[in-house]
């Protein structure tokens, strides 16, 4: 295998020792001699190639947020991109220019002038254009190019399996977002369609391939805390109404000018702020072009000028979402069933779709199915086999107490699993196997908007010690019962993110687990890994349909106990591709001529 400059960096001879001992070495080498993670540390880490010499060429499906995350995270050594679809202008114009309202923001969605400008020596973002071809329309236009091998899909969960399938019926190896699917029928048959066209299927939930994540289950496996009892999590934010990440705000029609808005806040100022900040408050993206085109023209330097004028052509693509005709798409008009009769727009059900029921599945499916996936993960670990262990139970509860009546999905949501734990089951002469309900291992959940203390993480106990994963940068060690810690490796930095206290002792910590100075999360490693199984035929992805299909299980059987406020139990025919029960109970169809392009 080719050295990278980073396996360069750490010697030939330490990085054969350190992947020939164990997982921690390893990056307490990559620390030692300075190494983040850059491009190679990935493929040094988990053992695939550092590169591919014909990287493979892709098709992008899908370009909003977690689109352009994605594509912040693709390595031109690994994958060439040669055409992307949306149908919405702004997600178009972010995947070339990047996002430029925040630091944190560009950091994410770099976009693509600034993913391949090096590789291909392009000058402006207008060369870039004139290389990637754009499907505005159709996707399914894109699928007739027969120099796209695989296609990466960040579209609303709804079109997930329509998109996939269509995809592989056209000989597409294909990378989806999670969830897999909206329901686990769904998920089957892109699983049956993958085994049947022979084509790769890989699910993007990124711990799978997060550095951090897989030498925290090295350290669990290895016993370093002993028996895994009990692991908490929880994704907490301070979304509060009028700021919620998932209602971003809508384009003003064609018919509202920037003119139209001047003449509002002119006419406001005659009664006050109160009045000035109510016209603004309807119409935010015309109150930010107005302060941004404020900024630019009072900049003085270069950075800032081209700072605000960057921002103010951002502002200017959000606003172009008003030309799309949403009802074109499948998206729908729509009166709540919430009492006031508030009426949805096909083109809000586009761009909020997180927030309804026919296009999303709420917070379980967004943020809790990863880490719902960190814990079975965790969990597995401790199996003799490694397979994975899927939970026994779900106790689930959620409301709508914080937003008011302007969606379906629930503010909050908390629920309980029980996990089957080392000698749960057992051989008996007479009855088989049985189950011992004393080794089993609890996991608690909960995500709550309007309050963000603790961010996201979780907390794995176990009998000798207490593993604590923060916000997908930290990892700590403690032993026993400790709450203290005299090393904290971290990146040291706030970096992109999708948007915990204890007392006891004070026995100094046996270690610290240790990560890198500058965190992957994971979606660098879960392209260029899906990249390479393509290209070298007999590997498998990680996140693969069956492991993908029961993140979904458990993600969609919590929201049944949630909706439901009850107790479920899990089926094992409902991990089974082959098999034909569902927790929705609504069996997968005949894949034969489904969803034929």
């Amino acid at each position: 295998m080719d050295l990278t400059a980073e396996e360069k960096a750490l010697g030939k001879e330490n990085f054969n020792q350190a992947i020939g001992t164990t997982r921690r070495d390893f990056l307490m080498g990559t620390l030692a001699t300075g190494v983040t993670t850059g491009a190679g540390l990935g493929s040094m880490y988990f053992g695939y190639g550092a590169k591919l010499e014909d990287p493979l060429r892709i098709g992008i499906i899908g370009t909003g947020d977690e689109g352009n995350v994605l594509i912040g995270g693709l390595n031109p050594d690994f994958v060439e991109v040669v055409a992307i679809a949306d149908i919405r202008p702004y997600n178009i114009y972010r995947a070339f220019h990047g996002d430029f309202y925040s630091p944190n923001a560009k950091k994410a969605r770099p976009g693509l002038f600034d993913k391949y400008k090096e590789k291909h020596g392009w000058k402006n973002v207008q060369d870039a254009m004139d290389q990637i071809k754009v499907y505005s329309d159709k996707y399914e236009d894109m699928l007739e190019d027969p120099d796209i091998e695989g296609v990466i899909i960040a579209l609303p969960l709804w079109l997930h399996d329509i998109a996939a399938i269509k995809a592989m019926r056209k000989g597409k190896h294909v990378l989806t977002e999670k969830l897999m699917a909206q329901t686990i029928g769904k998920c089957k048959e892109m699983a049956r369609v993958a085994e049947e066209e022979k084509l790769i299927l890989a699910t993007g939930h990124q711990r799978h391939y997060s550095i951090l994540y897989a030498n925290a289950v090295d350290t669990i496996h290895r016993g370093l805390i002993g028996k895994v009892h009990h692991i908490r999590a929880q994704w907490h934010r301070s979304n509060m109404p009028g700021k919620d990440s998932w209602q971003p705000p809508l384009p003003e029609p064609e018919s509202f000018t920037q003119r139209d808005y001047d003449l509002a806040i002119n006419a406001a100022k005659k009664k006050g702020r109160a009045a000035i900040e109510e016209v603004a408050a309807q119409h935010p993206l015309r109150a930010k072009l107005r302060s941004w085109k404020g900024k630019l023209k009072s900049a003085k330097s270069k950075k800032d000028i081209e700072l605000w004028t960057a921002r103010v052509a951002q502002v200017e693509a959000q606003l172009l979402d008003n030309s799309v005709v949403a009802e074109d798409y499948g998206y729908q008009e729509k009166t709540l069933d919430n009492g006031n009769g508030k009426k949805v727009t096909a083109l809000e059900e586009l761009i909020r779709w997180r927030l309804w029921k026919r296009t999303g599945a709420g917070l379980m499916a967004e943020l809790g199915s990863h880490q719902l996936d960190a814990a079975s993960i965790f969990i597995s670990s401790q199996s003799p086999n490694g397979s994975k262990v899927y939970p026994l139970s779900v106790l689930g509860s959620g409301s709508r107490s914080l937003f008011p009546a302007d969606r379906e999905v629930d503010d909050h949501v908390y629920a309980t699993f029980e996990f089957p734990g080392p000698g749960y089951y057992k051989k008996d002469q007479k009855d088989g196997e049985v189950a011992d309900p004393n080794k089993k291992i609890i996991v608690t959940y909960s995500s709550i908007n309007g309050n963000g203390f603790g961010g996201y993480g979780e907390v794995v106990m176990g009998t000798k010690g207490t593993l604590i994963l923060e916000k997908e940068k930290d990892v700590m060690l403690y032993k026993g019962s400790s709450t203290s810690t005299n090393i904290k490796v971290t990146d040291g930095k706030d970096g992109p993110q999708l948007d915990t206290t204890e007392s006891g002792g004070q026995e100094a910590a046996v270690a610290a687990a240790a990560t890198p100075t500058e965190v992957s999360r994971g979606y660098q490693e879960e392209i260029e890994h899906w990249a390479w199984c393509i290209r070298n035929p007999g590997n498998d992805v990680k996140c693969n349909p069956k492991v993908a299909m029961a993140d979904a299980v458990i993600a969609l059987t919590t929201n049944i106990a949630i909706r439901e406020n009850r107790r479920v139990e899990f089926k094992p025919e409902w991990f089974q591709i082959d098999k034909p029960e569902t927790p929705e109970e609504i069996a997968p169809r005949d894949i034969k001529g489904l969803h034929e392009a």
